[in-house]
């Protein structure tokens, strides 16, 4: 088996997350291998916005004054996790998706490219030595929240990464059997 079959095979999620982050070169070749993602009539769908270093704290902020506008009856403990759950990495990158009309291309397939995009990220910051975790969750589909990251009326989250550094071991996760999820026709 080639190393990168074996690469792919092994890359997991890792939920904790430290310092270092990747540098400006590193971010530069993780998103050219996002550019790289499966994109029908080349319609470009997918940007990514990065929040570093104390942008973390105003994009808690924002998550929080967001979640109260969502739910004015958020207990303590949801505003505290929400304003500290950027902190969680020491990068983010926020996976934006431009939804537009096209003859050939439906909205479904251009929200597909942006997370083929997403996937790319983790991957090549997997390869770059990093580590990193895709999280969603009721902000990602807020439109305030877009709002409060410039985001335009056609624009939506697929996803916020988080990445940095893998805080301990790597998840032993078992292989899978192939016969349980492949089937002939």
């Amino acid at each position: 088996m080639s190393d990168i079959l074996q690469f792919l095979q092994q890359r997991n999620s890792s939920p904790k997350l430290t310092t270092p982050g990747p540098s400006g070169p590193d971010m530069e070749h993780i998103f050219r291998a996002a550019l790289r993602a499966p994109d029908h009539a080349r319609m470009r769908p997918s940007r990514f916005i990065t929040i570093a270093q104390e942008r973390r704290v105003a994009f808690g902020a924002l998550l929080e004054r967001c979640l109260l506008l969502r739910n004015p009856d958020a207990d303590e403990a949801a505003l505290i996790k929400a304003r500290n759950s950027p902190l969680r990495a020491p990068l983010l990158v926020v996976v934006v998706v431009k939804v537009a009309l096209h003859p050939k291309v439906p909205p479904i397939e251009q929200r597909f490219s942006g997370a083929c995009a997403a996937q790319a990220v983790l991957l090549a910051s997997e390869a770059s030595g990093f580590a990193g975790i895709w999280r969603t969750g009721a902000a990602a589909f807020d439109r305030a929240v877009m709002t409060g990251l410039g985001l335009a009326e056609d624009e939506e989250i697929i996803a916020f990464l988080y990445i940095g550094s893998r805080n301990g071991a790597a998840k032993v996760i078992p292989p899978l059997d192939t016969t349980e999820f492949v089937s002939s026709w």
